[in-house]
């Protein structure tokens, strides 16, 4: 848990680490991929001046008087207003100010401005705040047109401020001076003139602005500088030959080569005039993308939940388990965001998704750090008692390793060569280590054929154990498969030594299975897996028992009773430690 709170913390303080200018444009182009394209809403049309068009006026800026004629035009052809986006800081020179002027004030009509920087500002009216009057961009200056055109009609800032990554993507509806008035947006204006409105009504929070009134539509969700998502749709659009803007308020703008600057979009490069287009469809549209002020919230709870449900998947279900469901809470969050800003509420899913990653690469780092070292301990815990086979099985699956203690059923072999002492007096001690290693050595091969534990050697004896650390329900009958393979193979030896003169060996085998302690035991420093119990008792005492009885292998009675061998029943022997007689099994003709 612990590790957890860390990374949570490392995750939510990296933003600021970095100034949140990668996070700020991350989230900015997240919110680009998924908020929705809107079909346009028919009240509105663009009108574009061509580089066709200048070339047959004979240049630009057209004649005031050319402009009237247009703004006639647009009114028999139907327009219901018309919203021109250029602005007449001067009078025109062929004198037909006048003119203009006149026809501007034949219908619903705009005039944009643009700022300059110099902090002049026209006085605007009919601003209500509703609550304190806070928030708000604040404008560097305002380039003021003609007062002859001015007076005539309304206007409106043509403002299109860019984002940390220099697109435009949200306007302000209104823009503060540094006087605390407020200068509507020619977006804004747009709707001024068409429905007749006097008065904007800012309803403000503790944040800033909340949201934007105009009468003749519903209230406009902003930001907290009362700035609206612009949601791009394609107005249709028409040129001053065709005309079509029956019933449709028109945004006039030239598109002519170097005339007006081309600003920068998710979209692609746009004239001011349809940024300023779009500004008036995002207005109509109801579920049109804004950040509420409870985002940032959502946002780090959505984080802290879901980093979370990657850790503890992690580090519960194990590494394919957690690859699964990691997987799916990241799908499911990429949905879950996708629904939300589909339906308007902006709310940054991508900071939440790299966390998910970085929390998931961490986790499972450490997970498989963990699983690795694990496995490197079992193998050299476990790889001088076990098969490779059982080495793996036991990796595969840790939960097996019994290794802090436990009572288990389970079959135990030892065995010890007959005459050894006499026979490593008679021959060289090089003699003496190279039979003992073969001995030995074909003892463990049979025991791992029939996957048991090597235990321990003590000379030239040596202990065996099935189902002590693997489970193993047929464990007595491997055992004594394991029992008739090693005297098969020291048979098999045997034909080696003589072909090498040296001299033949015996070995006695001691079999018996029943409830034994199996763990580590040793000194704190120096242990090892072993088994105490008196089955392995009686084990040892079967093997020393092998010469009285005249066998090779004795078997116990818990181990005859549930194998499947055919045995022969013995004469019961007296074994030190037990107060009555054993009976003991061997080999029956069969096997």
């Amino acid at each position: 848990m612990k590790k957890l709170i860390f990374i949570i913390l490392i995750i939510l303080i990296l933003p600021l680490v970095y100034q949140s200018t990668p996070t700020e444009i991350l989230k900015l182009k997240t919110f680009d991929t998924f908020v929705k394209k809107y079909e346009p809403s028919n009240n509105f049309v663009i009108l574009n001046i061509t580089e066709q068009d200048v070339e047959d006026e004979g240049g630009y800026p057209f004649p005031r008087r050319r402009l009237a004629e247009i703004q006639i035009e647009l009114i028999n052809k139907g327009a219901l207003g018309i919203g021109w986006v250029m602005s007449f800081p001067q009078a025109d020179r062929m004198g037909g100010d006048e003119v203009f002027a006149t026809t501007l004030g034949y219908a619903p009509s705009v005039i944009a401005m643009f700022e300059d920087g110099k902090g002049n500002y026209p006085k605007f009216t009919g601003t209500v705040v509703k609550g304190n009057d806070i928030g708000g961009m604040i404008s560097t200056g305002v380039k003021e047109n003609l007062n002859t055109l001015a007076n005539n009609t309304l206007q409106g800032l043509a403002i299109a401020p860019t984002d940390i990554d220099q697109l435009v993507r949200r306007i302000p509806l209104l823009v503060k001076t540094p006087n605390n008035e407020w200068i509507p947006s020619f977006g804004t204006q747009i709707y001024k003139a068409l429905f007749n409105v006097k008065t904007y009504i800012i309803k403000t929070n503790d944040n800033g602005v909340e949201e934007i009134s105009i009468r003749g539509i519903p209230p406009v969700k902003t930001d907290s500088l009362g700035r609206k998502w612009i949601s791009w749709v394609d107005t249709p659009q028409t040129n001053l030959k065709e005309m079509n803007v029956a019933g449709k308020f028109v945004f006039v703008g030239v598109t002519a080569n170097g005339v007006m600057p081309q600003i920068s979009t998710p979209v692609g490069l746009l004239e001011p005039h349809k940024i300023q287009a779009a500004l008036a469809e995002s207005i109509l549209i109801q579920d049109s993308p804004y950040i509420p002020d409870w985002s940032l919230a959502a946002e780090i709870l959505i984080l802290v939940i879901t980093v979370t449900f990657v850790w503890l998947c992690i580090n519960i279900f194990g590494m394919t388990a957690g690859i699964t469901l990691t997987s799916l809470l990241f799908f499911s969050t990429i949905f879950f965001g996708h629904y939300l800003i589909q339906r308007g509420i902006l709310i940054d899913i991508s900071w939440t998704l790299i966390s998910q990653f970085i929390t998931a690469s961490i986790g499972f780092y450490l997970r498989f750090r963990e699983q690795y070292k694990l496995r490197q301990q079992i193998k050299k815990q476990f790889g001088k008692y076990l098969d490779p086979r059982m080495v793996k099985k036991l990796q595969d699956n840790p939960e097996l390793c019994k290794v802090n203690g436990s009572r288990v059923d389970c079959s135990i072999i030892f065995t010890d060569l007959r005459g050894f002492t006499s026979l490593s007096e008679s021959v060289e001690p090089e003699m003496v280590t190279y039979i003992m290693n073969h001995v030995l050595d074909v003892q463990v091969k049979a025991v791992n054929k029939y996957l048991g534990c090597t235990d321990k050697f003590i000379g030239d004896a040596g202990m065996f154990h099935w189902n002590t650390i693997i489970p193993q329900d047929d464990h007595h009958n491997l055992a004594l498969q394991a029992a008739k393979e090693i005297e098969k193979n020291i048979d098999q030896l045997n034909i080696k030594f003589k072909s090498e003169s040296i001299p033949e060996i015996a070995i006695g085998i001691g079999v018996n299975s029943g409830i034994c302690i199996a763990g580590n035991f040793g000194a704190t420093d120096r242990f090892a897996f072993s088994l105490i119990g008196d089955p392995c008792n009686v084990a040892a005492r079967l093997e020393s028992s092998t010469k009285v009885a005249g066998v090779g292998t004795l078997i116990g009675e818990e181990t005859a009773k549930k194998c499947k061998f055919k045995l022969k029943l013995l004469e019961p022997i007296e074994v030190k430690g037990k107060s009555k007689p054993l009976q003991v099994y061997t080999w029956g003709s069969n096997e």
